[in-house]
């Protein structure tokens, strides 16, 4: 009530910037008057039409409808862009004119434009959705006056225009139904007929006829029946009962549902000028109702548990004993009564309307980047000090060739120990390199002699290295309400667990291998799925929420192992989010920085600004990953809502 009210006071400031003098409309506020329509009151006195449930509703004037929204209050939003704010405030106006003219239809595309171009000016917003409920009130008294004329096609219509403007509009789409003709029913796309038998169809006489009879019951169904053409046969379980009936001016359904009503029986057709007459009991109610076999198709089934589902849900609600789902055609074929039969299209109809969907639209963004960089001199940081002797002074000294000559004058080197001299200079050639071979420096000079040797010589670096690398997976997946989807990309890397048998360790080899049954063993080995894993089970609303629960993992091969077994680098995410539609989010973020810097030079003189870099090196290493995840849904087919009412047979 406050809403409306303040609707209608927004309404007339609307009109009073424009310049115009608007009346204010009558509060809706006063409770509609009760009122029995002409079609519900005929329908009342139709015969057969003993469940209050079924009839129409006989209520004319709709209720206020609800308004489409309600302000909540929330963060402080941006202001509008200017250019749209003066876009707006000109279709606003136009708008206004057009409502004063009477042209509401076209008001409304006006006030829609103005509230989308500035969606924070409460004038433009109110004035929307005050006309929205003005033009549903206008198709829903149009539709009541077209259902008290008899003229369902405009009545249909008229609701079908108010429910464009108010999907949500409970009123109208009960209106709507009830303007559908019961043999006109929508043809079904979730659920349809392919096969069913004929049913047996009585004809009897279209006149109206008055009844004044008493005796006995038996005499009563003869008469009503010939009454209009019908040739009555009875069952052994009819009773013998004196009965007063006394009836005018009714057809042949109202005489004979009165009649019966009277002798406690039922009837069935055995052809179009034939019936048969039994004592109304369960028993006899299974063993003599007409069956009729029907097929019905469903194709939005996704799977055979889902046909399983459906047939016991058809089995215990309707106590059906005859009732045989295939899966491979995806068909459930029902033998039942005719009321029975066309229960179960109605159920299967609201089950099999398939089940919500939803598009998922991922982005996986992952941006590395690294930089290495090598400055500077290595000199030698390790040095050796030995000790030179004199005669090793003095021999280095001479002439090899001379020594050589001495050697074999003296009689050192003959015929007799050659081969003692080749194993003594090739023992000399294995061994390492003399540190006299490498680069020395001696001091001393006096009764002593010192060498010192360095090891390696000064290295200077100079070596810059950087990469940048950005990947970019989308991943589109299409799942169903409340079903897994799941989604893998990348490589299946086979890891080996075994590579040997047991035959191996036994005795048994040798038997094996004398009898060259001998079979080399294969690896054990197992996969493991690499790159991208994704699970979504979704959960649509009503409200065109989805709910979605993620399984995210990221998986790639490690550059180190254990025991030659590759390490594998993993990445998982697991929650829940609930999203609006076509609303993107984030779900999972990661950063990670790795930075380090090295010295490596000598002592004291690596820390002199001026000789840093001459004296050392210096390295720096850093590495950056960056992964994010964003994923929108967007719904394909929402749930829907059906609720019917329907009586049974007896017996059911």
């Amino acid at each position: 009530m406050r809403f409306l009210a303040g609707m209608l006071l927004a309404l007339a400031m609307t009109s009073t910037l424009a310049g115009q003098q608007t009346a204010a409309p009558a509060p809706a506020t006063a409770p509609p008057k009760d009122t029995t329509t002409a079609a519900s009151t005929a329908q009342s006195a139709q015969p057969g039409n003993s469940n209050p449930a079924s009839q129409p509703a006989t209520n004319t004037n709709p209720p206020t409808p609800a308004p489409a929204s309600q302000p909540s209050a929330a963060a402080p939003a941006p202001p509008d862009d200017p250019k749209d704010v003066a876009k707006a405030k000109r279709q606003f106006k136009a708008g206004v004119k057009l409502k004063s003219a009477g042209q509401m239809d076209a008001a409304f595309e006006k006030f829609e434009l103005a509230a989308e171009l500035a969606p924070h000016n409460v004038e433009f917003v109110t004035a929307r959705e005050f006309t929205r409920q003005q033009l549903v009130m206008q198709f829903l008294k149009q539709g009541n006056q077209a259902m008290l004329d008899h003229d369902e096609i405009v009545a249909m219509a008229d609701f079908r225009h108010a429910l464009e403007f108010d999907p949500s509009n409970e009123y109208a789409l009960q209106r709507l139904r009830d303007s559908i003709p019961l043999d006109e029913e929508p043809v079904s796309r979730n659920m349809r007929v392919v096969e069913q038998s004929t049913p047996i169809e009585l004809q009897p006489a279209a006149k109206h006829q008055d009844f004044h009879y008493k005796g006995d019951g038996k005499g009563l169904l003869t008469q009503v029946a010939q009454a209009y053409g019908i040739s009555a046969q009875f069952d052994d379980s009819v009773p013998q009962k004196r009965v007063r009936f006394d009836i005018e001016d009714v057809n042949f359904a109202t005489a004979m549902e009165a009649a019966t009503s009277v002798t406690k029986t039922f009837w069935v057709p055995l052809s179009a000028k034939q019936m048969l007459f039994a004592a109304d009991t369960v028993e006899n109610r299974r063993n003599y109702t007409r069956m009729s076999l029907r097929t019905f198709y469903l194709p939005d089934l996704a799977t055979d548990q889902e046909l399983t589902e459906m047939t016991n849900s058809l089995r215990v609600l309707l106590n059906l004993r005859y009732i045989a789902p295939d899966k491979a055609q995806s068909t459930i074929s029902v033998r039942a009564e005719e009321p029975v039969l066309k229960v179960a299209g109605q159920l299967l109809e609201s089950l099999a309307g398939g089940r919500p969907e939803v598009l998922l639209d991922m982005r996986v963004y992952e941006v590395s980047s690294s930089f290495l960089r090598q400055l500077g001199t290595t000199p030698p940081a390790q040095f050796t000090l030995f000790n030179i002797s004199p005669a090793l002074i003095a021999g280095l000294g001479q002439n090899a060739q001379n020594l050589i000559n001495q050697l074999i004058a003296s009689g050192g080197i003959n015929q007799a120990n050659s081969q003692a001299i080749q194993a003594l200079l090739a023992q000399l050639s294995s061994q390492a390199s003399s540190i006299l071979s490498t680069p020395f420096a001696t001091f001393g000079g006096g009764a002593t002699l010192f060498g010192l040797s360095g090891g390696t010589g000064t290295t200077v670096n100079v070596n810059l290295n950087q990469s940048d690398i950005r990947s970019l997976e989308h991943v589109t997946l299409r799942a169903s309400q409340n079903t897994a989807a799941v989604f893998k990309v990348g490589e299946r890397y086979p890891i080996v667990n075994a590579t040997f048998a047991p035959i191996y360790n036994s005795s048994a080899i040798s038997k094996v291998i004398g009898n060259q049954s001998y079979i080399a063993p294969f690896p054990s080995f197992n996969f493991e799925d690499l790159g991208l894993n994704l699970k979504a089970t979704p959960i649509i609303h009503a409200d065109r929420d989805v709910t979605l629960k993620l399984e995210l993992n990221i998986r790639s091969l490690g550059t180190q192992t254990v025991n030659g077994i590759p390490i594998i680098n993993n990445r998982e995410y697991s929650g829940s989010i609930t999203l609006k539609n076509g609303e993107s989010s984030v779900i999972t973020g990661l950063i990670s920085s790795a930075d380090s810097r090295s010295i490596s030079g000598l002592p004291f003189l690596a820390r002199v600004p001026a000789l840093t870099y001459a004296a050392s090196g210096h390295t720096k290493n850093d590495r950056a990953d960056d992964l994010l995840v964003v994923i929108t849904p967007h719904i394909l087919r929402l749930p829907e809502t059906k609720s019917f009412a329907v009586q049974l047979p007896s017996g059911h």
